[in-house]
């Protein structure tokens, strides 16, 4: 299986993009916002989620571990296919996808272009039991760095990620979130249930973490 490519952009279409890798030419789809970034001639890496069905082999490219993970639990849901997944990593990049799932967030979810309502319900449900598994793609979700290592700029797109206003790094508070977990948690709370809370507490995008403590207390309190 395919889990890594980097090499130049030799053509890029409406959802994917031909990466020229030692003059073989691979066609990777990718998340539209990526595609955004990126221009024929320029050198990218991207991990891969390669699937395989009987009429055909695909190959999707994601700018960070953390998408490509992610996209894999998206469809490992029932009625989630590739499609759905890349829908919704378009609008929540992995650490909004999480907090979305703790909070319970349907209606962020159903945002995504082909997500009804129902889909998304079952996404929240299924997921529930996976917040670990999440929380750990999140937090390894760095870019893939290592390719300046080796000569290779990665796509401009790789510490991206996010809309304006999106929870999605460190850099832009997932830090506040994750001290006020943390707090919570050293107050006795388990800790999926203080991801819940922070997540519905900073739903407005407020990242203090006193308010975001504070929040989080009032909807412990009514759980």
């Amino acid at each position: 299986m395919i889990a890594r490519l980097m090499g130049t952009v030799a053509h890029i279409s409406t959802d994917a993009l031909v990466l020229d890798v030692q003059g073989v030419g691979y066609e990777v789809n990718c998340l539209p916002r990526a595609l955004e970034t990126l221009q024929p001639g320029v050198q990218a890496i991207f991990s891969i989620e390669t699937i395989v069905r009987e009429e055909f082999i695909r190959l999707y490219g994601f700018t960070s571990e953390a998408e490509r993970q992610c996209f894999r639990i998206l469809t490992g849901v029932q009625g989630v296919g590739a499609r759905h997944a890349l829908s919704i990593l378009q609008i929540l990049p992995p650490a909004a996808l999480y907090d979305a799932i703790a909070a319970e967030d349907v209606t962020a979810i159903s945002r995504a272009h082909g997500i009804g309502k129902k889909i998304a319900q079952r996404l929240v449900t299924e997921l529930q039991s996976k917040l670990g598994t999440l929380a750990i793609e999140v937090g390894a979700g760095m870019p893939l760095a290592s390719a300046a290592k080796n000569g290779v700029k990665p796509s401009p797109s790789a510490n991206a990620g996010s809309q304006p206003g999106t929870p999605s790094g460190e850099a832009d508070g997932r830090g506040g979130r994750a001290d006020a977990v943390s707090a919570l948690v050293n107050l006795g709370y388990d800790r999926s249930e203080a991801h819940r809370a922070v997540a519905k507490a900073g739903q407005g995008g407020n990242d203090d973490v006193e308010i975001l403590i504070t929040g989080a207390l009032k909807e412990l309190a009514i759980l």
